[in-house]
């Protein structure tokens, strides 16, 4: 059966350049569960979103290796689509909870909790040049996340994550890594990771962080 595949790119930078590129099945029901891995890899993108049910937002992501219980910018993505497409929901429903979805001006934004984050290593660095130089994990770290500050007044970091781990040599930008290094350092950060993207995050005094960016989407084609 044919289905109909979205690709955006979450968390823009300026001038809508990078960001990671998301797919996403709207008639998610219309791919069999057990088929989704496969055409996740197919696809090779770091995510693959699949929408089970657009009225109260339930969707199910992957990556190229594994089932995800919830990401970052799948999230983002998925709810700016769904506004996009005159199917607006106030949350979505993943594996790992209930998660509000709002828009300011012309980011998108979701509300996720820290423990949702799967396990990963953040190292701070000395500088983003050296974050820049980072050529692949260190020994025996299957998911990575260097940064280091940009502006520390400011709250701006420079950052990458590699996580071969999950499939992904590395992620463009990774909301889930956000709403981590978030908490980790308990401060709002503007986070400018990969070849360009960007991402805000905002620390709520209940733990929980608010993560936004900019989306675009590049093309809708059949799939299968």
């Amino acid at each position: 059966m044919t289905s109909t595949l979205h690709v955006l790119r979450v968390f823009v930078g300026p001038n809508g350049e990078q960001g990671n590129p998301l797919g996403v099945f709207l008639d998610g029901t219309a791919i069999a569960a057990a088929d989704r891995l496969a055409v996740a890899a197919d696809l090779g993108f770091s995510e693959t979103v699949f929408v089970d049910d657009a009225r109260t937002g339930r969707i199910r992501i992957f990556t190229p290796g594994l089932e995800l219980p919830f990401a970052g910018h799948p999230t983002v993505g998925t709810a700016w689509l769904l506004a996009a497409v005159g199917m607006p929901v106030e949350t979505l429903r993943v594996l790992s909870g209930v998660i509000p979805t709002w828009s300011e001006g012309d980011r998108r934004w979701i509300r996720a909790r820290p423990e949702w984050v799967f396990a990963m290593t953040t190292s701070e660095l000395g500088s983003p040049a050296e974050v820049e130089a980072v050529t692949g994990p260190p020994p025996g770290e299957t998911s990575w996340y260097p940064w280091a500050w940009i502006d520390r007044g400011a709250g701006t970091i420079r950052s990458r994550f590699l996580a071969p781990e999950v499939a992904i040599p590395e992620d463009e930008a990774t909301g889930a890594a956000a709403v981590l290094i978030t908490a980790r350092l308990g401060r709002d950060l503007e986070i400018h990771q990969g070849r360009g993207s960007r991402l805000s995050t905002r620390l709520r005094s209940d733990g929980s962080v608010d993560l936004g960016g900019q989306v675009v989407l590049d093309e809708t084609r059949p799939y299968g």
